[in-house]
């Protein structure tokens, strides 16, 4: 006799196929840990929107945590006209801060930032300024709810591997296509070509 199986029943709510997202951190890094458990406590205590996004951040893997570099954060320290003065405020990443090369010979503006790692250089070229470098438990005694601070990250779209996304050669598309090399004698995308590089020619019989 045979038994037909419909199936395994499902648990009330169907099966799970949301996008997932992290409950906490991958890494083994003692020092991030105790910093998730921090922030963890102040958004449990404050319900600071400002704990909560560095919170969330410090879970993301280090492909969403890119670092940012010196000189992208004095144009976003900046004063502007017509909006609040940001001088007086502290520069908060959640990543690493690196020094920029382009800003040898100009006059870099005193100000904090606050950062989960610096670099050697981008700490001599704040302090030689009158700035100063603080650290994600350090500012959480200064300002637990975030007061006084402007969240900000890199961009993660300057991955090399990030050029390749998409499909190249398609109409409207700007992803890079992976060669060898530049030139006539290597393969190139279709629709990328500035001219054809060989024409084959009928052979009449």
């Amino acid at each position: 006799r045979w038994v037909l199986n419909m199936g395994k029943d499902i648990v009330a709510g169907g099966r799970n196929v949301a996008h997932k997202h992290r409950k906490g951190p991958k890494t083994d890094n003692v020092y991030i840990r105790l910093l998730v458990k921090l922030y963890e406590f102040l958004v449990r205590r404050t319900g600071s929107e400002f704990c909560r996004a560095v919170l969330k951040r410090l879970i993301m893997s280090r492909t969403n945590r890119p670092a940012m570099g010196l000189a992208r954060i004095q144009r976003f320290m900046a004063p502007k006209a017509g909006a609040e003065d940001r001088s007086k405020k502290i520069a908060v990443i959640v990543g690493s801060v690196t020094d920029d090369v382009r800003l040898t010979g100009f006059e870099f503006p005193a100000m904090t930032i606050c950062a989960l790692r610096v670099t050697e250089g981008a700490r001599a070229r704040i302090e030689a300024a009158g700035g100063k470098v603080m650290t994600l438990d350090q500012l959480a005694q200064v300002a637990p709810t975030g007061e006084g601070t402007v969240l900000m990250r890199g961009r993660r779209t300057t991955r090399e591997s990030a050029k390749h996304f998409g499909t190249p050669g398609q109409i409207g598309s700007t992803a890079v296509p992976f060669v060898r090399s530049k030139g006539n004698k290597f393969e190139q995308a279709r629709l990328r070509r500035s001219k054809p590089r060989t024409k084959v020619k009928a052979i009449k019989k």
